[in-house]
């Protein structure tokens, strides 16, 4: 497939994540507060999309807590500058296993199973523009840990995120989720021309090599719009690579800490880099309004009290 450069780029910030990054950087942000003030940073660094998970504002620790991203919700929406609200569903499908010789019971310590209807209570109650769809079950970094996404589930949770007018950013994190995300398309569960994001280098998912990278682009439909990052160090060279293969970015704390060797980054530093970086391509980056032009988004009003 020959590549196709795009030329009218969006960014997405990724601001905070659900990883133990919290005690590694005194940038990555916990409260609510923190969380809003560096996502309307990011967009006034040029960021179009903020993703968003939120935390224990004491600890850091990941939570799902449904107060906390109306919170968040809230101040992104009061601010005056505007930008298009992507809130995780990934929460609630962990399983960490005993180790090989008694995996169970599960351990309490990591694991987090929800319902559905569970998982989807903050975007029920917050009504992002865009929530995320994890398509698929995967091993991670950690050794007794799972993300547990089961084809019944992501059925239940992508029809209630049609059913509320959410749009779906189906998170590929291998070439198999494209291939069940491409499934619930032709099921009818989620809207034809997708959105997805291609997640690279996230161990033990598909390895940031360029080889892999243009296997998951070229398993993209072509009416669907993609965007793509990696990890830590490869995060810019990812930009790069992304807009060339004709997709967008992702940059932000969620999956890389650094600006430079030693140089911790702050989120709006890191999407003014991407900013440079597809600048320099001779690419335009676009902001919230023609983003919902392209992505058929409604922005939604601040929340009722």
């Amino acid at each position: 497939m020959p590549l196709a450069m795009n030329r009218d780029v969006f960014i997405t910030c990724a601001v905070t994540g659900s990883g133990g990054t919290q005690d590694r950087s005194p940038h990555v942000p916990r409260s609510p507060k923190q969380i809003a003030d560096v996502a309307i940073d990011a967009a006034k660094a040029g960021a179009a999309i903020v993703h968003c998970h939120v935390r224990d504002p004491e600890t850091g620790r990941p939570r799902r807590d449904v107060a906390l991203y109306r919170e968040v919700t809230e101040r992104i929406r009061d601010a005056e500058v505007d930008v298009v609200l992507n809130l995780t569903a990934g929460m609630g499908g962990d399983m960490v296993f005993g180790p090989p010789d008694q995996p169970l019971p599960l351990k309490e310590q990591g694991t987090d199973m929800g319902s559905a209807a569970d998982r989807m209570e903050h975007v029920r109650q917050c009504l992002p523009e865009i929530c995320t769809l994890d398509c698929g079950t995967m091993n991670f970094a950690e050794a007794d840990y799972v993300m547990t996404n089961t084809p019944g589930m992501l059925r239940a949770m992508g029809g209630m995120m049609t059913e509320l007018g959410v749009k779906p950013e189906i998170e590929a994190f291998d070439t198999g989720h494209l291939w069940f995300a491409k499934q619930l398309v032709s099921e009818g569960v989620l809207a034809p021309q997708a959105l997805v994001q291609l997640c690279m280098g996230v161990p033990w998912g598909a390895p940031d090599d360029l080889n892999t990278f243009m296997a998951m682009v070229n398993n993209v439909p072509s009416d669907w719009t993609w965007s793509a990052f990696s990890l830590g160090r490869n995060q810019m060279a990812y930009a790069a690579a992304a807009v060339l293969a004709g997709g967008n970015v992702r940059v932000g704390l969620e999956d890389n800490l650094w600006l430079d060797k030693g140089v911790l980054a702050t989120n709006a530093q890191l999407v003014e880099r991407a900013v440079t970086i597809v600048s320099n391509m001779g690419a335009r980056v676009i902001g919230p309004d023609e983003v919902r032009a392209k992505l058929k988004l409604s922005k939604r009003a601040p929340l009722a009290a």
